[in-house]
């Protein structure tokens, strides 16, 4: 007599203590990629999983053409939150394409979200090849959507932790200790206390707070080529969304993009709304400032300006270097 079938094991995700446990276990497919099956077919959603992205944070597969699925490990829960708070916020606000939400959900204390995948070439891989003038083009067009998302009341988002002036005042307490262990030279620490004193008044501490990404980086971006010319054609990640003072958001941009080359930053700069006349000293003095205090801050690492360390000698040679006239 034959036993009867054992009813099928639904595959599981285990228990991590730290995010060096997870990048391991992440790096072996065969141990989530039955999951992510899994959990595709609990929402009736494709589950031939086309691609694995290696990139972000996160576990990212392609379900197919259409369809992304993130999953979240428990110790980075609150970046989906961020995600999936900013995503139902923004959708259909913006003139500029962002996932949409298609399914969201829980295994094992995991957070996931699918959504649905937009069509372009991801920002770092098309950039480097574009023209001078089409790079300016682009920069125009991110500013302006900086300014898009930060038109958008952020509503619900104002809960996301930590609050702008918490925040800040954290940065600005660890900043040198973070520069110091970072490598940043003598010589532009030696400014960094005068700038750090001013940061209070260069940067307000209770203006009204607006939508910020912290990650208008080149990975979050999607391009296309319409007409023999490269335009932007998408908005993606945004797992770090938080609220805060404005200007916060050039910053990736300006250190990942502009170059320092002058028609890069006036077109970045003035498509997210600042007049020529507003690009002054002290529009840069603060933005140096925020560079230094961004949470994710490295200019030894991050300032795509060939050489910059030997092109100046202090914190203000090196704020003009960054956007320059």
């Amino acid at each position: 007599m034959n036993s009867p079938a054992s009813p099928a094991t639904v595959p599981s995700l285990p228990h991590l203590g730290d995010f060096e446990a997870f990048r391991t276990w992440r790096g072996d497919t065969s141990r989530w990629l039955p999951v992510a099956r899994d959990i595709a077919r609990s929402h009736s959603l494709p589950d031939n999983v086309s691609h694995v992205f290696a990139t972000g944070t996160n576990i990212v597969v392609a379900l197919d053409e259409r369809l992304i699925l993130k999953i979240f490990p428990p110790m980075l829960r609150p970046q989906f939150v961020s995600e999936r708070a900013s995503l139902s916020l923004l959708c259909g606000q913006l003139s500029l394409p962002i996932p949409e939400i298609v399914a969201d959900g829980e295994r094992d204390g995991w957070a996931y979200l699918a959504i649905t995948r937009l069509v372009g070439v991801l920002g770092s891989e098309a950039w480097p090849a574009l023209a001078e003038a089409e790079k300016e083009r682009v920069l125009a067009e991110i500013g302006a959507t900086i300014a898009d998302v930060q038109r958008v009341p952020p509503g619900p988002l104002r809960d996301i932790e930590p609050r702008w002036d918490v925040f800040m005042r954290a940065q600005i307490a660890g900043c040198r200790a973070r520069h110091e262990r970072l490598g940043l030279a003598p010589k532009f620490l030696d400014g960094l206390d005068q700038l750090l004193s001013d940061a209070a008044r260069l940067i307000p501490m209770d203006a009204p707070p607006v939508i910020l990404s912290g990650e208008y980086i080149p990975e979050n971006f999607l391009l296309r080529c319409d007409g023999g010319k490269w335009r932007l054609a998408g908005l993606i990640d945004f797992g770090d969304v938080m609220t805060g003072f404005c200007d916060y958001d050039l910053l990736g941009p300006s250190a990942f993009m502009a170059a320092g080359r002058p028609g890069r930053v006036k077109s970045l700069l003035e498509g997210y709304g600042y007049s020529r006349a507003e690009i002054d000293f002290a529009l840069k003095r603060r933005l140096m400032a925020l560079m230094l205090l961004h949470r994710a801050s490295d200019p030894v690492r991050h300032i795509c300006i060939e050489d910059w360390q030997s092109k100046a000698d202090d914190l203000i040679q090196l704020q003009e270097l960054i956007w320059p006239d």
